[in-house]
Order: C-alpha cells, then sequence, then structure tokens
C-alpha cells in the first residue's frame, strides 16, 4: 500500500511542478508574447481566419463575446444531432450501430457541446466512428470555449477601464492550437506505445485467458482518450470509461491520463498570477483549492483501503482494499484518487465503478460536484471560483467597514446579485431535479436497481453530475429513457452557460468602471486570511445547501453499513 501511496503522491507533485511553466506559457498565448510554436500554428491560423471571413483583431465587448460563445454552440448542437440520429446510414460504421433516437441524441449532443459528457448510451453500439469523431470534436471546442472565456476574464481583470476584453475567436483558436492540441498529442502518443487502439477497423477477434474467442470492439482510441483528460470532457469511447484495457492498459497510462486531465485546471490558476502580474492572488486560490481537494481526497483514499467491514467480517480477504468495481493494474487507493480528480475538476471519467465506492467515497465524488470550484475545468474552474471571491470580498467588507474592492474595482449591489444568482443555480438545478424523478417514481425511480439509501444518492448523483457538468455516474441507474433525457439535457444547459455568463458579467461590469488605487482602507485579497474568508464561504453555502440531501443517501447508508 505505500508503493501507491508514493504513486498518488508522484502524480500530484508531477502536475503541480509541469503546471507552473505551463501557466507562464498559456498566460503568453493569451497575452500575445511570442512562443515557440509560433511558427507552427500562425500560418494555419492565418489561413483559417482567411477562408471564414472572420476579424480576429477586432475586440469586443463582454456582450459580444457571450453572443458569439452562444451561435457557436447552436451551430455545433445542431449538427451533432443530425448526425447522431443519421449515423446509421452514413459511413464509418463498420459495426452497423443503428441511428439515435431523438430523446438520446439531444441528451448525448448537448452533453458534449457543454463539455460534460453525461453518456446515456455504451460507445461500442451506441454510436458509429464517424459519431465518434465528431464527438471528439466537440471534446475540443467545448474545451477552447471554456479557456476562452477564462482568457476574457483575464482580461477584464486588468488594471484598466475599458469595454474591450479582446476577441472571442482569438481566444478560442490558440486554445485549440496552442495549448489543447500540443497536449493531447503528445498524451494520444503514450497512449498508442501503450497499446491504445487507433484504427478505424471494426470488431475483431480476440482469444481470453480461458481460451474463448470474443470479439472486441476497437477503433480510434487513443485520440479519443487523449482530449477527453486533457480538455477536461470525460467522455468514454467505450462504456466502461478508463476502466477498460483499451482506454487505460497499465498503471502508466493511469498517470498520464491522471496528469492529462489536472494539468490544465492548474496551470490556469498560475497563468491568472503571470497574466495580472499578482502571483500571489495566483497562490491563495491554488492554496484555497487544494486544501479543498485534499480534505476530499483523503478520507476517500483511506475508505477505499480499509474496504467493506461487512466483508471483513465474513472472514474474507480484503487487504487490497475495496476490490468491488475496481481494476488489479490499478488498485483500490489510486482508484479512489482517480474518483475525487475527476469529479473535483469535472472530467468525469472513471478508472473504477463509482457506483461500487464505499458511502463516504461516494459522499466526497458527490460533495467535489456539489462544490464545483476546486481546481475544475478548463477554464470554467477559474469561473466558478471567482464567483465565490466576489461573494468574500463582499461579506469580508461588511464584516470589517471596508468598502468591497477586488482588483481596484468596487463591488456593488449588480454584481452581487448576479454572483448570488449564479451561486444558488447549482443548489437549485440538482435538488430540484432530484426532488422531481424522486416524487415521480413511474419515470424517476423506477428505473433504479438499488433501493433504499443507495437508490437516492444514485437519482443525486445523476443530477449533480449533470450540474457540475461531470459527467461521470452511479450507474446502478436506467437513466436512458425520455425523463432521463430531456430532464438532465435542460440542466446540462443551464449549468454550463449560466455560470459563464455570470462571471463575465460581472467581469465585464467591473471592466468597466474606473480602477481606485488600492490605499491603507483596500482590502487585501491575495493574502491567506482572505483565502481562509473564501473557503468559509464555500463551505458554508456547499453545507447548507446540500447536507439535508447527503443526510438520505451516502449519509445514511455509511451509518446502516456500519
Amino acid at each position: 500500500m505505500n508503493t501507491e501511496i508514493l504513486g498518488i503522491v508522484a502524480m500530484f507533485i508531477i502536475t503541480l511542478l509541469l503546471s507552473i511553466p505551463f501557466g507562464r506559457y498559456i498566460a503568453k498565448v493569451y497575452h500575445g508574447d511570442k512562443t515557440l510554436l509560433d511558427p507552427i500554428f500562425n500560418p494555419i491560423e492565418k489561413l483559417f481566419y482567411r477562408f471564414s471571413g472572420i476579424d480576429h483583431l477586432k475586440e469586443m465587448n463582454w456582450k459580444q463575446h457571450l453572443k458569439t460563445m452562444l451561435i457557436i454552440n447552436v451551430v455545433w448542437f445542431l449538427l451533432g444531432m443530425l448526425i447522431l440520429m443519421c449515423q446509421g446510414w452514413l459511413p464509418l460504421n463498420p459495426d452497423n450501430n443503428p441511428n439515435m433516437s431523438p430523446d438520446l441524441a439531444f441528451n448525448s449532443t448537448i452533453s458534449f457541446v457543454v463539455n460534460c459528457n453525461l453518456q446515456h448510451y455504451s460507445g461500442e453500439s451506441g454510436v458509429s466512428y464517424l459519431s465518434q469523431l465528431f464527438l471528439m470534436f466537440l471534446q475540443f471546442v467545448s474545451a477552447g470555449i471554456g479557456l476562452a472565456a477564462a482568457a476574457v476574464l483575464f482580461n477584464a481583470l486588468r488594471e484598466r477601464a475599458t469595454d474591450k476584453l479582446g476577441n472571442f475567436y482569438n481566444y478560442f483558436i490558440k486554445s485549440c492550437t496552442r495549448i489543447l492540441l500540443p497536449v493531447a498529442l503528445i498524451v494520444a502518443a503514450v497512449l498508442v506505445f501503450n497499446g491504445t487502439p487507433m484504427t478505424f477497423d471494426g470488431k475483431q477477434d480476440m482469444t481470453t485467458l480461458q481460451g474463448d474467442s470474443v470479439q472486441v470492439s476497437t477503433g480510434p482510441v487513443a485520440a479519443f482518450v487523449a482530449i477527453k483528460h486533457v480538455g477536461t470532457n470525460g467522455g468514454g469511447f467505450f462504456g466502461a470509461n478508463s476502466a477498460h484495457p483499451f482506454e487505460n492498459p497499465n498503471y502508466l497510462t493511469n498517470m498520464v491520463e491522471m496528469i492529462a486531465q489536472m494539468i490544465i485546471p492548474f496551470a490556469m490558476i498560475f497563468a491568472l498570477g503571470f497574466y495580472l502580474k499578482r502571483r500571489k492572488l495566483s497562490y491563495m486560490i491554488f492554496g484555497v483549492m487544494t486544501i479543498g481537494f485534499l480534505l476530499l481526497t483523503v478520507p476517500t483514499v483511506m475508505a477505499e483501503m480499509n474496504a467493506n467491514p461487512a466483508i471483513h467480517q465474513m472472514g474474507i480477504d480484503t487487504s487490497a482494499g475495496a476490490s468491488e468495481g475496481k481494476e488489479v493494474r490499478i488498485g483500490a487507493p489510486a482508484s479512489g484518487y482517480w474518483s475525487i480528480a475527476t469529479t473535483v475538476i469535472s472530467t468525469g471519467s472513471v478508472n473504477s465503478m463509482h457506483d461500487s465506492a464505499m458511502p463516504l467515497s461516494g459522499m466526497m465524488q458527490l460533495l467535489a460536484m456539489m462544490v464545483n470550484c476546486f481546481y475544475g475545468g478548463c477554464g470554467v474552474g477559474i469561473l466558478n471560483f471567482y464567483i465565490f471571491i466576489i461573494l468574500a470580498v463582499f461579506i469580508s467588507g461588511l464584516m470589517v467597514g471596508r468598502t468591497p474592492e477586488f482588483l481596484g474595482k468596487k463591488i456593488e449591489a449588480r454584481e452581487m446579485k448576479i454572483a448570488m444568482i449564479v451561486a444558488l443555480l447549482h443548489t437549485l438545478l440538482i435538488l430540484s431535479g432530484t426532488a422531481l424523478s424522486t416524487a415521480f417514481s413511474e419515470y424517476g425511480a423506477s428505473t433504479l436497481n438499488n433501493p433504499g439509501f443507495h437508490g437516492f444518492s444514485e437519482i443525486l448523483y445523476e443530477f449533480t453530475s449533470s450540474a457540475a457538468n461531470n459527467g461521470s455516474g452511479f450507474e446502478g441507474l436506467g437513466d436512458n429513457n425520455p425523463w432521463w433525457n430531456i430532464t438532465t439535457g435542460f440542466v446540462l444547459l443551464l449549468s454550463r452557460f449560466l455560470p459563464i455568463i455570470g462571471p463575465l458579467a460581472i467581469a465585464g461590469i467591473l471592466a468597466g468602471k474606473k480602477h481606485v488605487p488600492e490605499s491603507a482602507g483596500t482590502l487585501k485579497t491575495d493574502t491567506s486570511t482572505f483565502g481562509l474568508m473564501v473557503f468559509a464561504v464555500i463551505f458554508i453555502i456547499a453545507a447548507l445547501s446540500f447536507f439535508p440531501a447527503l443526510a438520505l443517501g451516502p449519509i445514511a447508508e455509511y451509518f446502516s453499513l456500519a
């Protein structure tokens, strides 16, 4: 077990060490400074802009940024619906997978457009290779949208009064070509050399260790898995996601995929410090996020290592930890670590079955998504945390009798109203969806495979994962029906775009205000004291919002097990 713990520590430290120089590079990309990749991508980007007629040098205000973002996503949604509903008639379908039903296509397309990748289908039998390629495209561009939105926020936080916040197309294209693509290529190369398929052939005959001949699905897996992690998407090429040996062949690929999904969320925090030339601010943000991450991770790893006490009482050896739903090549500790990293970062990929996790682990996975601001996904993690900074600044200012200011801009009633709407929306979507699915049992609760406390946790997890743009699930839930497809589809839409619109609206409003120089009365927002205040605000909002629901699910299950 000590070796497995060292593996977890190594994954975190390597990610941290790589993310600091990567954050500096990201800041240079968004600032327009020269980088090593300019000779490669400058000609490609110029060709794209010339072909499309887009003026990438035209400055936009925050409303124009949001308008551009929403129009692009509508186009992708309509194209995705067309491909998924007609995939049975389209090329690159060697396994003859059928067309998707309208409700499943609606859910799947929205899910990939909004960077969630909640999958109510199994990749082997649910989609063609053409559909997989289009979904892989959405994994690039949805992550690029989140990064571009964060870049707009970076620009708005600079110390001047303006409504000109750069060009959305410029930020978006640079996010895809200069940040996502190079890292995805490196990860894909590692996967290919370790046995992950990269082919357009259909099912292949393979012989098992028992000597049985079975047909196993293949496909362009390596490229898909690489961007699913680098872009914090999480959608699996196969139904078992990264628990499948073709998606995650060994412990080395497990480490690489873990680092891949964490590096951009880490790097964006440091990029903010480099971009604004306020590194202490980025250290404060990273410190708060890391404390929250560790408070979720340590109990989960311990719970998975200690295994199920009921099984231990039966005289069965549990020294390997809680083994149900785990892969032997990965182990219980690394699986527990992955389960929190993927829910904190909103990737949603899994290397074990979360439905089989210990009750305490399931609660921590739920809390990671309910808080939804520790590291977070590509770009949106910073946006979500920004809301809590605004709330903490306002509350702190009232407590100490100082004018609420953040980076030289006064926080007033309009910004606070937007921040509170965004903060409460997350809770509303999760709890209202869970309540409706529990109340109308003929649509929601009747699809459960597990009764009692765990069944309630499955419903709660489904809407929490949707609202957090995560995509993982307690898969004891029969979720491929019109009720789940439509309800979670609308939750996906609202929970993706309103939390982007809100922070960018606040940032745009503040950017237009006159900059107020720091004075003796200015509340310092880059100190450990303010960091504790931000953490307290996050904890209080999460505790008040979700403790009753958690008490009905994983907490009750934990005490019943004990």
